[in-house]
């Protein structure tokens, strides 16, 4: 199944790179489809594939790395540039987020808060930078892996805060409600808690990530595509600025995505932190 998607990507690739446009020819537009998100593996050991998305997060990581570690290895009373932007970037996640949320208790958790929101961030940001022009979690697979760590985090945190009795209280049993509200709630925040927040929590990420690219894809091929003649230009000259637009829209949804995964990763540890009642 694969192979025949490579197969078409390959048609289809070759078909938008020859002269094809609106007005001139008989080619179709080129939409994109699963060959946006299929790629050549640069190489394979064993099983196992390197391909251009895991190249992107990679170097992403290092990205992030590199920053703060500039930033913070020669620390100095009066900060340098770099030292400035690492400790503002640390600080809009630590007191932003962690203290807001979760208060004193969070202080454990801002090294993993900081480095959640700012990979996300960065693999959303591929999507814009140019050559790489993808976001890494568009692919489901990168918000399912980052939704089950948190998952992990949340489930160790809220057994190991208030024991195992505690803690399935603190899961599924809400205080201060009529105790017959309990037969129908109990299970519902059972199955919200276990289940639905990881999913929703990767979900959310990818579907935005994943319709955002989409979105680029569509007008920028546009764009190319409806060239060729004088009201195809003006067409292609509208387009190309509908890209643009979306491309400066792209930027905050990228942020955005990264503060709110952040800040619901936040807002669960605050509540398995809470003492069940």
């Amino acid at each position: 199944m694969q192979k025949e998607l490579l197969v078409t990507a390959d048609a289809q690739t070759l078909a938008f790179e020859v002269d094809c446009h609106l007005f001139q020819g008989s080619c179709g537009f080129p939409a994109p489809s699963a060959w946006s998100f299929i790629f050549d593996p640069i190489f394979s050991i064993g099983p196992v594939e390197f391909n251009k998305p895991m190249l992107l997060a990679i170097i992403g990581t290092f990205a992030i790395l590199a920053l703060f570690w500039a930033g913070f290895s020669k620390p100095k009373v009066v900060p340098g540039k770099l030292q400035m932007i690492a400790e503002t970037l640390y600080d809009f996640v630590h007191r932003g987020i962690a203290k807001e949320i979760i208060g004193k208790k969070g202080e454990p958790f801002v090294p993993l808060l900081v480095s959640l929101f700012f990979f996300v961030w960065m693999l959303n940001l591929w999507a814009i930078i140019p050559i790489a022009q993808f976001p890494v979690s568009s692919l489901i697979a990168y918000p399912v892996g980052l939704a089950l760590l948190v998952w992990v985090v949340y489930m160790t945190v809220t057994f190991r805060s208030n024991g195992f009795v505690g803690g399935i209280r603190n899961l599924c049993v809400p205080s201060g409600l009529p105790k017959p509200i309990y037969v129908i709630l109990t299970p519902i925040e059972f199955v919200s808690n276990i289940f639905v927040r990881p999913f929703t929590l990767a979900v959310r990420l990818f579907a935005n990530m994943f319709a955002g690219h989409i979105l680029i894809l569509v007008f920028t091929i546009a764009t190319w595509y409806m060239l060729g003649t004088v009201l195809g230009t003006v067409y292609a000259t509208a387009s190309f600025a509908v890209t643009l637009a979306l491309t400066v829209f792209e930027m905050f949804i990228q942020a955005l995505q990264a503060y709110v995964f952040t800040v619901l990763t936040a807002t669960y540890l605050s509540q398995a932190l809470e003492e069940a009642h």
